[in-house]
């Protein structure tokens, strides 16, 4: 059998790659539970993010402050496992039909990684932990690892028109909210619209319909506790931690 030398033999290199943590996002969200599903669904949640002191250099920031939004590159830092799975249950889809991983934003996949479009608010220039990024619209847990960012290009990564698969066919509706004054009062008046759109998308699984069963998740320091009948989210006890 003749055999073509130019051939590339692909199968014989080794494509691993070892990422390294460039920083840390800081965020209201100690757990997964109360997370809105996508980033920029809450526009109102703030967060920073803090680079490790290997990479706390200005320089490699300049020019970014000109760009609205940025990408950023996460690991699943909650997620243990040792096997991936081809098949998932996505929980918008009702936690019983299965569909290919690499057709959601499943964690259970070959590499951990995340991907979230944010808000670039400010760059401040810190004088201990050199630039922070102030950001908004974010869809991460507290002290997430962050292994690349890259601006938002408005010309290539905007895609008007773009077809959402069968995320298309799901009806995406807000809940009423109904948070008492005495309740809301308890909270810093800083974190009441960031919290207002976290419950309106409300926070439970697709797959939960019990009006009579109570939920609760970690916001801003607080316990909140809630349950929801007739497409009304009813917020039912607020403790500080």
């Amino acid at each position: 059998m003749q055999v073509d030398n130019n051939k590339k033999q692909y199968n014989n290199i080794s494509y691993d790659l070892s990422l390294e943590c460039i920083a840390k996002i800081h965020t209201d969200f100690p757990e997964k539970f109360g997370l809105p599903r996508q980033s920029g669904i809450v526009e109102e949640l703030k967060a920073k993010i803090i680079f490790e002191s290997k990479y706390r250099n200005p320089d490699a920031l300049r020019g970014l402050e000109g760009f609205s939004y940025i990408w950023l590159i996460w690991g699943f830092h909650h997620i243990n496992r040792n096997v991936w799975a081809p098949m998932v249950k996505p929980p918008r889809l009702g936690g019983n039909m299965r569909m290919g991983v690499f057709a959601t934003r499943s964690p259970n996949r070959p590499n951990t990684l995340g991907l979230s479009s944010v808000k670039l608010d400010r760059i401040e220039n810190h004088s201990e932990y050199g630039p922070i990024i102030h950001v908004s619209g974010i869809d991460l847990v507290d002290q997430t690892p962050i292994y690349d960012i890259k601006p938002y290009l408005v010309y290539t990564d905007s895609h008007p028109g773009a077809l959402g698969g069968y995320l298309d066919k799901i009806e995406d509706n807000k809940l009423r909210v109904d948070f008492s004054e005495e309740l809301l009062e308890q909270i810093p008046k800083k974190y009441h619209e960031a919290l207002m759109g976290i419950l309106s998308q409300d926070p439970r699984p697709s797959y939960h319909d019990d009006p009579e069963r109570i939920y609760g998740f970690y916001f801003a320091g607080y316990n909140i506790r809630f349950r929801v009948r007739d497409n009304i989210l009813s917020v039912y006890d607020i403790t500080k931690l």
